[in-house]
């Protein structure tokens, strides 16, 4: 289970918590200009924009959880089982396997606008990268400083919807996450006001009772609500650090902790990472479930018109700065 987000500010940053009870092996890579790109039906794209994001490396091939590209263009992929339907090829379309959709659409597009008209074309089909990995059941959101988009490849055919809240987890369909705001209408960051009955006095002894009834489970649903309401009603400062710091609260308000969430006896889903990418500046910054130091790697001090693709390990151990 993940939670996904964009956030506009001075400058447009993207992110993801990636939350699972095991890991590939993720790691920091950049794709750069001239790194050969091979789609199972597509060929191979040897220029394209460069990225940058985490991914799984299997024989030289980075399998991007999230990327951004250089021109600010984000997309991430976020769990979607018993939802997501892929297909056998069809003529006439763009046969895209689900692990290679993202650089499909980063390579090529470099704004919303031209993945969507992409996105017309597209089929997402159901081959696999090897026998070893199972084929990973996803939908997808896209997004740039104009806005963002969710990617559902479903029984029904692919299905693209606009997102007004710029958040996405996972089940169910982005549709019905979006109707179920509906039901937090009354929530507000502001003090409530007594409308429970004429006549009767109630007080507010607390601060923050305007978003009582806001979930804090750790289901999928219940996470969009909140990733929805902090981020929408989020207010940040104007340096970098500030909005950077800012991202990771907004995150924050979905990430799990060890022991709370028992996918089977003796494993646990945790946030693995969370990541936070300024688009506009193609820096990539990440915190690891044992390690809450915001650690960065920027892609710009690479050579973008390499032809090999560029790999950082995630600083994985706790730092404590001492103070004494």
């Amino acid at each position: 289970m993940c939670t996904a987000a964009a956030y506009k500010t001075k400058d447009f940053y993207f992110g993801r918590t990636l939350d699972n009870d095991f890991s590939y092996g993720d790691e920091i890579v950049i794709t750069p200009r001239n790194f050969p790109l091979n789609f199972t039906e597509k060929g191979t794209i040897n220029s394209h924009f460069a990225m940058i994001g985490m991914a799984h490396v299997e024989d030289g091939c980075p399998l991007y959880y999230e990327a951004v590209n250089e021109k600010g263009l984000c997309m991430a992929g976020l769990n979607f089982v018993g939802n997501a339907v892929y297909f056998k090829s069809a003529e006439g379309k763009d046969n895209i396997a689900h692990f290679e959709f993202i650089p499909w659409l980063l390579c090529q597009c470099s704004n919303l606008e031209e993945a969507k008209a992409m996105l017309q074309k597209i089929n997402i089909t159901d081959a696999r990268f090897c026998d070893r990995l199972p084929a990973a059941r996803l939908h997808w959101i896209i997004a740039d400083k104009s806005g963002a988009l969710t990617v559902e490849s479903a029984s029904e055919g692919l299905k693209v919807y606009d997102n007004p809240v710029g958040v996405l987890t996972n089940n169910p369909s982005f549709d019905k996450q979006l109707f179920n705001l509906n039901n937090y209408m009354g929530l507000s960051a502001k003090e409530p006001e007594n409308t429970f009955a004429r006549g009767m006095k109630l007080d507010r002894y607390s601060r923050g009772m305007g978003s009582i009834g806001l979930p804090g489970d750790l289901s999928s649903q219940s996470r969009f609500v909140r990733a929805a309401f902090v981020k929408m009603n989020s207010v940040s400062g104007t340096s970098e650090k500030e909005n950077v710091s800012q991202f990771f609260h907004i995150l924050g308000s979905v990430e799990q902790q060890r022991g709370c969430c028992i996918p089977e006896e003796g494993k646990y889903e945790i946030t693995i990472y969370t990541c936070c990418c300024n688009a506009d500046k193609g820096i990539y910054y990440y915190t690891t479930y044992n390690n809450h130091r915001i650690t960065a790697v920027d892609m710009q001090r690479e050579n973008l018109d390499g032809t090999e693709i560029i790999r950082y390990a995630p600083v994985s151990e706790e730092q404590i700065a001492m103070q004494n």
